[in-house]
């Protein structure tokens, strides 16, 4: 599917509802999954895997094309637990044996999906986890969010606990999370996700990478530096003031731009001169709010 046919539709029960163009900043007219048990898919173009639009991957050859190409997120309320379903452009693979060190059977991907539960300022986190590098406006701002890793969630609790602690009660990590074919799976408690995915929720996944030993300040995240290297990104910097992120959940722009277009728009709003950034020289990336 081309980046001016995606669309993000909306499912509830067996009905497939269009979804409308979303506005600029990631709001739709309307709309989200409501308490009666309704799912939501939210489609994304293929071939935008690169960030801005110039980010490439590692020269590895574990990191197949379109390992990072995110495609879609679905979301499925199931009564006590809520399935949430990534999906990207290659087969999942475990070239890495994670079960051979408490791993959950796939080893190069990591997604980070966000959820904004209220669409107002003045609550939710504003800040990206750490080693993603990226923000949100004040009134998309998260109120959680759903660590997908191939690490267990002894590393995966250590990890946040040691770089992430202040947020710990709004990072969700998975009762259950796998691996099939090309979609990601994520099975969490309905009350860890705060009750089940209602009308007006926002959403954004950032797609990363599964770094086993990050630097000291990043949350299980591989690096974009300047120069692509076996296990590096490239096309971005060696500071900490690019996105650290292949691919998001993208509306279509102003003046009917396309979703990747939309994208690279986004990811390319950082300070290139900020050597020491703060938090107001990073990329704002947009929630996207199922439409009716």
């Amino acid at each position: 599917m081309n980046a001016k046919n995606t669309r993000t539709t909306l499912f509830l029960g067996a009905m497939l509802v269009a979804g409308a163009a979303c506005k600029s900043g990631g709001t739709a007219a309307s709309g989200g999954a409501d308490a009666s048990g309704g799912s939501i898919l939210l489609q994304d173009p293929s071939g935008d895997d690169n960030g801005p639009g110039n980010y490439v991957y590692p020269t590895d050859k574990v990191y197949v094309k379109g390992a990072f190409d995110l495609r879609s997120l679905e979301v499925v309320p199931k009564g006590d637990t809520v399935e949430f379903h990534v999906k990207v452009g290659s087969r999942i693979e475990d070239p890495w044996d994670s079960k051979a060190w408490g791993g959950n059977g796939f080893s190069v991907q990591m997604a980070f999906i966000h959820i904004d539960m209220d669409h107002k300022a003045g609550s939710g986190v504003q800040d990206s986890l750490p080693g993603t590098n990226v923000r949100f406006a004040p009134d998309e701002a998260w109120d959680r969010v759903v660590l997908i890793s191939p690490q267990g969630p002894t590393r995966v609790n250590a990890e946040i606990e040691q770089k992430a602690s202040q947020w710990k009660d709004k990072i969700v990590v998975p009762q259950i999370t796998r691996a099939s074919g090309r979609t990601l799976i994520a099975v969490v408690s309905t009350k860890d996700l705060g009750g089940l995915p209602a009308a007006g929720w926002g959403y954004q996944v950032l797609m990363q990478s599964n770094e086993g030993f990050p630097a000291k300040t990043d949350l299980l995240t591989r690096k974009v530096n300047e120069y692509e290297g076996q296990h590096r990104f490239g096309g971005g910097t060696d500071y900490d003031n690019d996105p650290q992120v292949m691919d998001i959940l993208a509306s279509p722009a102003k003046g009917g731009a396309d979703e990747a277009t939309a994208q690279h728009e986004v990811l390319s709003k950082w300070n290139k001169e900020a050597t020491e950034p703060k938090p107001e020289d990073l990329a704002v990336v947009p929630m996207v709010y199922p439409a009716p």
